[in-house]
């Protein structure tokens, strides 16, 4: 029997991208797969082009009283919180519940009251414990752009307005270009991480502006924070991926000493209900129709954490993503092994400490 994939539709605001662009469901088609595709007014991709590619069409949502019970559910982002019902399916998305955030006893609780299997996303690995697939580019690329924006309107004397989707990387560019063009002053940017997926995007747009940028990786925190050294630049992007708790690289206590020409942080990896936050200056997201807040006692220092930021790209990230995920998505028909096995091993270790 064929693997059936049913790409249900997104809910968070302003979530364009998607799991499985056109071009790819086609791919799977062509491989045996069955595609069921839900209308999903936000996605970049129009509904037409599943339809030109061979999908069968649902109405949004429909995954929860249609779906056959063989049918394995793939999304993004997790599910709103205003919805608790139990889930019988395999889902597989981006849950953020595998290091104890913020409700992630009520996440999982309810893939074990209805027996479903959640395959986390991010937890999705090969032998070698390397992640498959993975948006950090296009979030440590984004999150630049936006900490870059954040600082260029707190120069006009002004907050950073609503946000919405660029085409391209090209139009970003151009439009920060454009902005930049307009002040007698460019900024210094520190980006920690920068050896990783995230933090080599955050550099790349940081070069395109021609930004003067520091990178920090490993060897540069080895010695433990806090570090005075990200109060000597205007944007601190932090790119770091942490896996257990380590010295917070600046503190509350930091912020409020007031020296240095900080103006921005910019939290890429956005965890602030975690125990390995190693910012633990802020204790809500930001998003894109308020992308920055201005933190306590921090000399004027705003922070963005916004913790869907290649939806800023959302054509360029899903497509890149998802040809990442493409040989994993490929090896469904053997989902009790392989890179499925561990995503559903651990799945088992996590709901067991419910």
């Amino acid at each position: 029997m064929s693997v059936h994939l049913w790409l249900r539709a997104e809910t968070k605001p302003m979530e364009e991208r998607t799991a499985l662009p056109p071009l790819h469901a086609k791919q799977l088609l062509d491989a045996g797969f069955q595609l069921t595709v839900e209308h999903c007014p936000q996605r970049i991709f129009d509904i037409g082009s599943y339809r030109s590619a061979g999908c069968e069409i649902r109405p949004a949502h429909s995954w929860q009283t249609d779906a056959p019970a063989a049918a394995i559910i793939l999304g993004l982002k997790e599910f709103s919180d205003e919805v608790t019902f139990p889930l019988t399916h395999r889902h597989i998305q981006f849950a953020h519940a595998y290091k104890e955030q913020q409700g992630w006893q009520k996440v999982l609780s309810r893939f074990t009251r209805g027996g479903g299997t959640l395959y986390d996303i991010e937890f999705l690995v090969d032998e070698h414990k390397r992640r498959v697939a993975a948006f950090g580019y296009w979030a440590g690329y984004s999150g630049c752009a936006v900490a870059v924006m954040t600082w260029i309107a707190k120069q006009k004397g002004e907050t950073l307005g609503a946000l919405s989707s660029y085409a391209n990387r090209e139009t970003l560019v151009a439009h920060l270009q454009s902005q930049l063009a307009q002040l007698s002053e460019t900024p210094k940017i520190i980006v920690i991480g920068a050896k990783g997926r995230c933090g080599s995007g955050a550099l790349d747009l940081a070069r395109a502006l021609d930004i003067t940028v520091t990178p920090w990786d490993a060897k540069n925190t080895a010695k433990g924070g806090p570090f005075e050294e990200i109060l000597e630049h205007d944007i601190f992007v932090n790119c770091v991926f942490i896996q257990q708790k380590i010295p917070p690289f600046i503190t509350p206590e930091m912020l409020a000493k007031k020296t240095g020409v900080l103006k921005v942080i910019c939290d890429v990896s956005c965890d602030p209900f975690g125990d390995y936050n190693p910012l633990p200056i802020y204790t809500q997201c930001t998003h894109f129709n308020a992308p920055s807040i201005l933190l306590d006692n921090s000399a004027a220092v705003s922070l963005v954490a916004i913790d869907h930021l290649p939806s800023l790209l959302p054509k360029e990230s899903s497509e890149d993503f998802c040809t990442q995920l493409m040989p994993t998505l490929k090896s469904l028909e053997d989902i009790d092994n392989g890179v499925w096995g561990r995503a559903k091993q651990l799945f088992l270790q996590k709901t067991a400490q419910l």
